[in-house]
């Protein structure tokens, strides 16, 4: 049972109206006009109570902490600085452990969505090293700080703090409690509000979508996440290649979906194994190391793994984790 399920969403609130001190009330005139329009926008679409939006969001605070992180990600790094974050003995050993804790789970769940348990497991170790650490930014602070602070994402942050909203009212979380990472990423697997009311699932079947402190949940939601966005079982994910000459340089473009067949990719003088179908669609893709490029391919499951987080770095980061483990749970 997720500790902060205590109260429903409508009746938490309406006591914030009733119980916070009038210099408190009065802060209401403070709600920025964007944070208004948001709450006029609320009230229409889905009946929030105005009054209560606004005593809500009087409550919440700006955190400069939150625009400085998310204008220097760790997806910047070069790709031989990234890999040290995750990478490492400790989060493979940790992975081990999670595997052998979990293992019946991993197995209902990858029988039922068709995800391998160690893509599930590296997830859960890259985002959160297994749930030890969630997070300790205010879900509510972070997603208002960027849906009205930060205009280069502001569309994307204002549907997030939507969804949280949303959700918190259906899941009668108190929105003021729940803690995650700067962006606003929940839980376990660090899932968006959006992504949590999409597929968050009920996998132990206590009428709870518990990501915070259910594995069963987690990897079921996990596995359910990467099946509904077009994962293939028992398909490859990615191949390490060679290049020779200048041609190859032209597939090296902006974006991360499979768009040249292997056929096209060997046109280019770029090296792929032989038991690659030819009419496989990849996307090459190179990883900077201190001496140079590393080249790779990813297929479909690799662009799949994109889908969780936008970055290629991200995804090179859950495939090579999800081997070590592999290799070290044999």
């Amino acid at each position: 049972m997720i500790l902060f399920r205590t109260y429903s969403f409508s009746c938490l609130l309406l006591a914030l109206l009733v119980f916070f001190p009038a210099k408190q009330v009065l802060a209401l005139q403070n709600v920025q006009s964007e944070a208004l329009i948001f709450i006029d926008e609320m009230v229409e679409k889905h009946g929030f109570d105005k009054q209560v939006l606004k005593q809500l969001f009087s409550q919440t605070k700006v955190n400069e902490t939150v625009l400085k992180a998310i204008r220097s990600p760790s997806e910047a790094k070069p790709w031989h600085q990234y890999r040290k974050i995750f990478l490492t003995d400790s989060r493979v050993r940790k992975g081990v452990d999670y595997w052998k804790k979990n293992e019946s789970t991993l197995l209902l769940a990858t029988n039922q969505y068709g995800v391998p348990p160690e893509i599930i497991v590296a997830i859960i170790g890259v985002e959160t090293q297994y749930g030890g650490y969630t997070g300790s930014f205010k879900v509510l602070d972070s997603l208002y700080t960027l849906a009205f602070e930060y205009p280069k994402r502001s569309r994307f942050f204002r549907t997030q703090l939507e969804h949280f909203l949303l959700l918190c009212r259906e899941e009668a979380l108190d929105p003021t409690i729940p803690e995650g990472s700067y962006a606003g990423a929940m839980g376990l697997p660090q899932f968006m509000p959006s992504s949590y009311r999409s597929y968050a699932q009920d996998f132990d079947k206590d009428n709870v979508r518990d990501i915070w402190h259910n594995n069963a949940d987690t990897i079921a939601s996990v596995a359910n996440y990467f099946s509904k966005h077009g994962w293939q079982t028992n398909n490859p994910i990615a191949y390490p290649v060679t290049v020779s000459g200048k041609l190859y340089e032209s597939a090296l473009e902006k974006g991360l979906k499979p768009n040249r067949t292997i056929q096209q990719l060997r046109a280019l003088d770029i090296r792929i194994p032989q038991l690659v179908d030819p009419q496989e669609k990849a996307r090459l893709i190179a990883f900077e190391e201190l001496n140079g490029p590393n080249f790779w391919v990813g297929l479909e499951n690799f662009y799949v793994i994109t889908r969780y987080n936008h970055s290629a770095h991200y995804a090179m980061a859950v495939l090579q984790l999800s081997k070590k483990i592999l290799a070290r749970q044999r």
